[in-house]
């Protein structure tokens, strides 16, 4: 337990943004596997509006520090990769 002021005020800070980091990766999750379950369905207007979603999830987890850059690179080199692998690009 934290005996002095700064460090009790580190642990609410820090539990603070972890709560913060969920939401934000717990959000990221959820839009890939709407975008999925849409590549699936094969509707192309449905899947570029998904991937859209995804990858401002992706750019905004980034810029807030929740995911390394090169990450959210790969997550949105695979889920580009998957729209091709499955012919229903534009």
């Amino acid at each position: 337990m934290p005996t002095n002021k700064q460090s009790k005020k580190r642990l609410l800070t820090n539990e603070k943004q972890r709560i913060r980091n969920k939401a934000r990766t717990t959000a990221i999750k959820t839009a890939e596997k709407k975008f999925i379950t849409v590549v699936e369905a094969g509707d192309a207007a449905a899947i570029q509006a998904s991937l859209q979603i995804v990858f401002s999830k992706l750019d905004y987890g980034v810029k807030n520090g929740v995911i390394h850059k090169n990450k959210a690179a790969r997550k949105k080199s695979r889920l580009t990769a998957m729209i091709k692998q499955s012919g229903k690009s534009e």
